[in-house]
């Protein structure tokens, strides 16, 4: 559960309410809501197949086994690039908060920074995640009261923007805006997937990471919904819509400003683990893609001394390092939104493959993330529908080439 916190309580909540209200305007709560109803189902259809399917790898195993190797392969493909992108976002995060003015070198930093130790082997464990929640948690908690009951006014720049456009327009145009706003909102939840990928690490899988995945995602939508109104109560729906860091723009008109240093570090600690929880799970995913040689075998090269998948990890760290030094962090986070789509739309699919007398799961759980996935990924602005479109148009070529070469890994057992 607090791997799942960590992963979730990273960069989304510090970044994702500026476009998602900048697209949705006014209605941005309805595009929270709809956010976390796919995020739920999402979840709980990744929770079942993870219990039935107890193995690493997530939905590029659950695709392969249930759907054919095809749609696996889209899936892992999917989530290297979308969580490639994430990670450049995550690190974007840190930038705007720890030194605004300079956000993409700090952020191609901390990507090469994070890169080299996780070469070596450091990583975010679980005491690990759990301290890191705890302060985030504290943090957010002593903003949200300042936020209700300190003057407004402050010393920061960030004033309170005009009403934003989409208030303005046609019903149908507000509708696209609600669904794509969902669409960066679906970001701040993206990291449930890493308690699903835990299935040959934890006792009782069955039963363990369902209310694992439960608990977390509640927590966090809770979480979510009280910084969104503290940060709209103090900034108006415009300036969230205005701004790229919403919580620190807030926090420097809440009293004298006192909060700010609170805040940079918190978003930091946040966007840095998270980044490291990122980079480790994308070269992860890449190892194995590589080891079934869909990718070239050289980034399934694992390090003598530290035992990690150094090559992948290298690999992703400098295409990272490199999104951040030409992408903002609003590019980042569309088209990482819609890649990471794809892939729950994979595994919404392949959920609805299992027998029901083991699926232990209503049919219309999978069909709404499965539907949801598609409408919310393609009420994304279109420059990052496109390039997601040709992302995956890239990964079935590259799947055409390989599949000859491809190894077969003996299938997972499957559990009831």
């Amino acid at each position: 559960m607090v791997l799942g916190l960590g992963a979730m309580i990273g960069a989304g909540v510090f970044v994702a309410f500026s476009p998602a209200a900048a697209r949705a305007g006014s209605l941005v709560w309805i595009s929270l809501v709809i956010a976390a109803v796919v995020a739920v189902c999402n979840a709980l259809s990744s929770a079942r197949l993870a219990a039935l399917l107890p193995a690493a790898g997530g939905t590029y195993v659950y695709g392969r086994e249930l759907l054919g190797p095809l749609p696996g392969f889209l899936a892992g493909w999917g989530f290297v690039v979308g969580k490639t992108a994430s990670c450049a976002a995550m690190a974007l995060t840190a930038g705007l908060y720890i030194w605004p003015e300079r956000a993409h070198l700090v952020a191609a930093a901390a990507v090469l920074a994070l890169t080299a130790l996780s070469v070596f082997g450091v990583q975010r464990t679980a005491t690990v995640a759990k301290v890191l929640v705890a302060i985030v948690l504290a943090v957010l908690g002593i903003f949200l009261v300042m936020a209700w009951s300190a003057p407004v006014g402050g010393v920061g720049a960030g004033g309170v923007g005009a009403v934003p456009a989409i208030d303005g327009e046609p019903w149908p145009a507000r509708v696209i805006g609600v669904l794509g706003g969902a669409g960066f909102c679906f970001f701040a939840f993206a990291g449930y997937a890493r308690i699903a990928t835990l299935g040959e690490e934890v006792r009782e899988p069955a039963r363990t990471i369902p209310r694992a995945v439960v608990v977390a995602i509640s927590v966090v939508i809770v979480v979510y919904a009280l910084v969104l109104a503290a940060i709209v109560h103090v900034l108006g729906i415009g300036g969230v819509a205005a701004g790229t860091a919403p919580v620190l723009q807030a926090a420097e008109r809440i009293g004298d400003g006192g909060l700010v240093p609170l805040v940079r570090i918190a978003a930091g600690i946040a966007a840095l683990g998270a980044l490291l929880g990122g980079i480790l799970g994308v070269s992860r995913t890449t190892f194995a893609m590589a080891r079934d040689r869909h990718l070239p075998v050289q980034l399934a090269s694992v390090h003598p001394a530290a035992r990690t998948p150094y090559v992948a990890e290298i690999c992703v760290g400098v295409l990272a390092a490199g999104i951040v030094l030409l992408a903002d962090v609003r590019q980042a986070i569309g088209f990482s939104s819609f890649a990471v789509l794809i892939y729950y739309l994979v595994a919404n699919t392949a959920v609805l493959r299992v027998d029901r007398t083991i699926r232990r799961l209503p049919a219309w759980v999978p069909t709404l993330g499965a539907v949801g996935c598609v409408i919310v990924a393609g009420s994304l602005p279109w420059r990052s529908v496109i390039g997601g479109v040709v992302v995956f148009v890239v990964g079935g070529l590259v799947y055409a080439f390989t599949r000859r070469g491809m190894v077969s890994p003996p299938a997972p057992s499957a559990q009831a």
